[in-house]
């Protein structure tokens, strides 16, 4: 393309398209069984997800969000990508769902998401959870990402000093998350202007494990981009790295002509592609009838790749495949309904063994790294899946924001249209449980306790109690008055805490404390002592002159506080 002409005639240089140059590295750490992280990062596309449920899905919840996202990764947006990443996340998060409500044991699985799409000169950006998102430019090094945590929460509302949040019991609850938890969650949104020579440093929580000024002063220093990922992922471990640690490094350049010829990179090992070649090559072949005819048709079918002919018809498409117990018939109603349409990109006939070449075609259009449990999961080709969905016409819909409902009325037979009465007594039981909840909540936020908190004497607004991972109390006000200078059974009392029905009932008990040592109320205050009434003598006959001696009086709590 001729560059473009100035007024005076001169020759202006016409603008290289900006691509990402990067590197990536995902580790399990010192304690844990598993790696819950994924990461994908292409030239268009960044994305760090860390997943959570335990053994039951974290790392199921990050991969299928990865591998969902992961065409995303090009610059060729005709009408914007303003939205796009924001309404394929949410498409991540309905896939979240729909795997939850086919296997009941991974309820409960969630992911985090920071995700950056690089479009012409803009720097798209999406986050939810507490994954971070540093930006270094012009020489100034930031945190962009918020996280979305309890103690973030605090910090914002003054309540928690930043120093104190990475030693608080409740650092690692999440206030936001994708997963079967909110059917709409809210993400962080934001369109960046980007320059050339600006980095970023995508990464899941495990690598807050190294101190903040190191983490800046490797990312400033180190000019590889590979080097430095393993720095820091290195630097994690010998810190313990009691977590999984995920760190994507990127760097803004313009696009030459080295990088315009250079080739793919497929992570799939050679002798597992042969495997897979060969597994779906005998599924095609069992598949059509005897004689020469059947392979021409098994080797049409095989080099036209319906998979690719799909992902071009549907731009939103997803990776996950149809559940391969779905009968034959099933699938060929599905396809004489939409005779007019493209195809899907799942078919339930393939089962797994499409999906994974699917995915593995997929990532082998376009360079890439991919670490983590999404890595493992295109290794192996268990990728997961949703039982009788045509994924990609749903992310399509979604992405175009094009409500397809006549179609999708037309699809759904008659009699299901009848079922809304099983769920509308759900809505309604579930709105119930949740008023009371939230009624019980705002009942425990009138009441007030005395009790301690770094060794003083502290005000907690709320009930001395936990529900799951939520504390039904916070810190209103800490005294100088430490606990170890109370009598015994006063740090017995503060340490078992000492409830009050409201704030000026609280001030009262720590006043008491301070004056007497006592949580107790009915100590008498010092005061003139009463003058002693005058008494009169009586003469005692000499059988009572042996006085009996009177008990010694028992100490009162006040007064051995005295």
């Amino acid at each position: 393309m001729p560059a473009p002409e100035t007024l005076d005639g001169k020759d202006t240089p016409a603008e290289r398209p900006l691509i990402m140059r990067y590197a990536a590295r995902s580790d399990v750490g010192r304690i844990r069984s598993k790696n819950d992280d994924s990461a994908y990062v292409g030239r268009h596309l960044a994305v760090v997800a860390d997943g959570m449920g335990g053994h039951a899905g974290g790392d199921v919840a990050s991969a299928s969000t990865v591998l969902d996202m992961i065409h995303l990764d090009h610059d060729n947006y005709p009408e914007g990508a303003d939205t796009v990443l924001a309404d394929e996340i949410q498409t991540a998060n309905s896939l979240l769902s729909e795997l939850v409500h086919q296997n009941p044991k991974l309820s409960g699985m969630g992911t985090t998401v920071t995700a950056l799409l690089l479009e012409d000169r803009k720097l798209h950006f999406a986050h939810i959870g507490d994954s971070r998102a540093y930006r270094l430019r012009n020489k100034k090094f930031e945190q962009v990402s918020v996280d979305h945590t309890f103690v973030q929460r605090l910090i914002d509302e003054g309540r928690l000093r930043p120093e104190e949040a990475e030693t608080h019991p409740h650092k690692n609850v999440l206030m936001r998350v994708l997963g079967d938890v909110d059917a709409s969650p809210e993400l962080d949104l934001d369109v960046l202007d980007v320059e050339p020579g600006e980095r970023w440093l995508l990464c899941s929580d495990g690598l807050n494990y190294v101190a903040g000024h190191v983490v800046e002063r490797m990312v400033r220093e180190t000019k590889d981009l590979r080097e430095c990922a393993d720095i820091l992922v290195d630097l994690t471990l010998e810190a313990g790295a009691p977590d999984n640690v995920t760190v994507v490094m990127l760097e803004i350049a313009e696009e030459t002509d080295d990088d315009v010829s250079t080739a793919a990179v497929d992570i799939v090992p050679a002798a597992a592609l042969a495997s897979f070649d060969d597994e779906a090559d005998s599924l095609t072949a069992s598949k059509s009838p005897d004689g020469p005819a059947a392979s021409k048709a098994a080797e049409e079918s095989h080099d036209s790749s319906p998979a690719k002919a799909a992902r071009d018809a549907e731009p939103g498409s997803s990776f996950s495949a149809s559940d391969p117990t779905t009968t034959d018939k099933d699938a060929e109603s599905s396809e004489s309904s939409d005779s007019g349409e493209p195809p899907a990109t799942t078919d339930p006939h393939l089962g797994e063994h499409l999906s994974a070449e699917v995915l593995r075609e997929e990532l082998a259009s376009r360079p890439h790294e991919l670490v983590g449990a999404a890595a493992t999961a295109a290794e192996t080709g268990s990728i997961p899946t949703v039982a009788g969905r045509t994924v990609a016409r749903r992310a399509a819909t979604v992405l175009t924001h094009k409500a397809e409902q006549d179609r999708a009325d037309a699809e759904e037979p008659p009699r299901r249209r009848v079922r809304w009465l099983m769920p509308a007594v759900a809505a309604v039981v579930v709105l119930g449980v949740v008023v009371g909840l939230w009624l019980g909540y705002a009942w425990t936020q009138t009441r007030y306790y005395v009790g301690e908190y770094d060794q003083r004497v502290a005000i907690f607004n709320g009930i001395s109690q936990r529900l799951g991972p939520i504390q039904l109390s916070r810190l209103e006000a800490v005294t100088d008055i430490r606990v170890d200078s109370l009598p015994e059974y006063g740090q017995q009392s503060v340490r078992q805490t000492v409830p009050a029905g409201d704030l000026h009932d609280a001030q009262g008990i720590v006043e008491n404390l301070k004056n007497t040592g006592s949580a107790s109320a009915n100590c008498p205050t010092k005061g003139p002592k009463p003058t002693p009434s005058p008494t009169i003598s009586v003469p005692v006959p000499s059988t009572a002159a042996v006085a009996t001696p009177s008990p010694s009086p028992i100490p009162t709590s006040c007064e051995a506080a005295k």
